[in-house]
């Protein structure tokens, strides 16, 4: 596969002022050279240094339909590693597409999607949780969350990984020796540097999956229903968070009939709003569908915001909610600050993880929800330049290998022997091998770049 030179789009579909189309392979100077003229006829293509720009003309076959630049990289100084052409024309879709395709006609092969990062990872020019960073950096959405991708793409957890399984292969060499070796004289493990260096390790790993829902929150947003009764606020509270009027807001109850949908940006976090109808007991049939959707957002959200009038008693309505936040990522807002209290918030603080009086009129509520949001969600406790896991495969391996580390430490504390703790070691080591790619099998490299767009 890696005997091809592909050609793709790079950059995002749509007008703009340029657009780029990448070739990469063993052919890629020469593909380009049937493609691209330079407008200085003492310059070529074969001649071209890495790192070095040509401007010239774009054509397809004899025919002229663009003027650009051609962007060069020699193997095994590019991004893939191998030869690298990228040719910048303007950025009409229609035109973008000529050059593709004038490329394919002079020998390329349409990329796949992720096969430029994943030759990165095949030619070592990455490891695979830096090319996992790559698509978290492009899909970012957030300032934070761009950071941590960002991180994750300069090997802050590969080193961090790195080194766990330094400290663990020494003491599993030592281990080794004086497991499989007991006629030479291997001096003795000490107990209290097995049981330091493992509970190091295993702190470390701690740390990096408890950090996981907040960082995964940073990279990809949160879904958060708005539960709560008719009249309660909930239109105006999506309105105030959208920074618009998304949502009918009207003295009528049962205004909110269905599902409204907005994607919102609170602080740094991605919020994917849903506004539900108002939850009462109703004989309206469009209504009670509307409010079984209701429920089953509140049961599938990462994040819920249940609206309470302050200004009314609490109702049976009000206390069946609460009870249903119970457990869950829930926030009580006592909305209407500006009126006169008539609701017990007490009787619903049990249930929620906080309640907060507010005012969804007001846009200092905005400034309120966001913090408490962040800290409910552990955003604000995250570093986004420090080592961070991204995906559901590098959380699986991380924890398959903190709890080998686990059971090594049990062994240890409960006599089992030495022999007991190296297996467990060796299978902390083969988790982490799994997480940096060391081990990876080709289905786990394709789930990993099925991911990817074209051109990335």
């Amino acid at each position: 596969m890696q005997d091809s030179t592909i050609a793709a789009i790079a950059t995002a579909p749509g007008a703009g002022g340029i657009a780029v189309v990448r070739l990469s392979g063993p052919e890629s100077y020469a593909v380009a050279a049937r493609v691209f003229r330079p407008a200085n006829p003492d310059r070529t293509v074969a001649g071209a240094k890495g790192y070095t720009a040509l401007f010239g003309t774009f054509l397809e076959g004899e025919d002229a339909f663009d003027e650009g630049v051609a962007l060069f990289f020699r193997a095994p100084h590019s991004y893939t590693g191998e030869d690298v052409v990228e040719l910048s024309c303007h950025g009409g879709s229609a035109v973008a597409r000529r050059l593709v395709e004038s490329c394919i006609e002079a020998g390329a092969a349409p990329a796949a999607p992720g096969e430029y990062t994943r030759r990165a990872f095949l030619n070592g020019k990455l490891s695979l949780t830096q090319a996992e960073a790559v698509m978290d950096l492009v899909s970012a959405d957030g300032r934070q969350g761009a950071a941590l991708a960002n991180a994750s793409l300069g090997g802050a957890l590969a080193r961090k990984i790195a080194a766990e399984k330094e400290d663990l292969t020494s003491l599993q060499a030592h281990l080794a020796a004086w497991v499989d070796f007991p006629e030479e004289d291997v001096p003795e493990l000490d107990e209290t540097h097995l049981q330091a260096v493992l509970g190091s390790v295993k702190d470390e790993l701690d740390v990096l999956i408890r950090n996981y829902d907040a960082g995964a929150v940073l990279r990809e947003g949160v879904d958060c229903a708005i539960v709560g009764r008719p009249n309660a606020g909930k239109s105006t509270l999506l309105n105030l968070l959208a920074g618009f009027d998304r949502a009918i807001v009207t003295p009528v109850a049962g205004t909110t009939r269905d599902v409204v949908e907005q994607a919102v940006r609170l602080g740094d976090i991605r919020l994917n709003l849903f506004d539900t109808a108002g939850l009462r007991d109703t004989e309206d049939v469009i209504e009670a569908e509307g409010i079984r959707r209701s429920w089953k957002k509140l049961d599938e959200a990462g994040l819920v915001l249940a609206v309470f009038d302050g200004s009314e008693p609490l109702t049976r309505e009000d206390l069946a909610l609460a009870r249903k936040c119970a457990g869950r990522p829930a926030i009580a807002l006592i909305n209407k600050e500006d009126k006169p209290t008539r609701f017990d918030a007490e009787v619903i603080a049990p249930y929620f993880a906080m309640v907060l009086p507010v005012c969804c009129q007001e846009e200092g509520a905005r400034k309120l929800i966001a913090s408490a949001v962040a800290r409910l969600l552990g955003t604000n406790q995250i570093d986004p330049h420090a080592a961070s896991l991204s995906g559901q495969r590098q959380l699986a391996a991380a924890t398959r290998a903190r709890e080998a580390v686990a059971g090594a430490l049990e062994a240890a504390a409960g006599g089992f022997g030495l022999d007991a703790v190296s297996v467990c070691v060796d299978d902390a080591l083969d988790a982490l091998c799994d997480l940096t790619g060391e081990n990876a099998s080709e289905a786990v490299i394709n789930e990993v770049f099925e991911r990817f767009c074209v051109g990335k």
